[in-house]
């Protein structure tokens, strides 16, 4: 497993995306489905929350969230008017729990501000929901030391801009810089931005 040891000492700049790389998505998706599955038992009566809660963590268990309301829906026979309440949650959902930082990516999110290197986050999600997101994440004083940036607004990953971008506002070269991610997008980003990359699971 690795850690901030590891690195080359000459690197100035680390870039992660958000889900599924410094806290587990499915931590915000289970709460939002709760919260909905509350809400439709306080509206209708029915079905059960615990029900409906049950079938959404196995759903999104075994198919993902995309495309989970119509499932439940199916399902249960919700109202097609929930849709709206349903994925406004997903930007407005205040959780019942605060996300939780993996807890190695923490430590080396606390080596690397300790050691005066930099950080930022450059996210692929929908803005609004991924604020929403990082409002409820446990940063233990890290916060202020994270610059966040959303790709939507420049050019979605894998597009090399938003880096691009940033390695001048910084005044950073790309040799200076490693990009953490998880995903296919994240590695191909990293390829297209001509930066070093590593998966997350090397520190998990």
């Amino acid at each position: 497993m690795l850690q901030y040891k590891d690195f080359d000492p000459g690197k100035k700049a680390f870039v992660f995306e958000l889900d599924n790389v410094l806290y587990p998505e499915r931590d915000y998706l289970l709460q939002v489905y709760y919260l909905f599955s509350n809400f439709i038992e306080y509206s209708e009566g029915t079905p059960p929350s615990a029900d409906l809660t049950a079938f959404f963590k196995t759903a999104y268990s075994h198919h993902g969230d995309e495309g989970i309301f119509d499932r439940a829906k199916e399902a249960f026979g919700l109202d097609e008017k929930y849709r709206v309440n349903f994925e406004r949650l997903y930007y407005t959902a205040r959780l019942p729990l605060k996300l939780l930082l993996y807890k190695e990516v923490l430590q080396l999110l606390q080596d690397i501000v300790v050691d005066r290197k930099q950080v930022f986050l450059i996210t692929n999600g929908t803005p609004g929901i991924q604020l929403n997101k990082i409002r409820q994440i446990e940063w233990n004083g890290l916060e202020q030391y994270l610059k966040v940036y959303y790709a939507e607004e420049v050019k979605l990953k894998p597009e090399p801009d938003v880096l691009t971008y940033i390695l001048n506002e910084q005044g950073l070269q790309r040799r200076d810089v490693v990009i953490v991610g998880a995903t296919t997008i994240d590695e191909e980003f990293a390829a297209a931005c001509g930066i070093d990359y590593l998966n997350v699971d090397e520190f998990l």
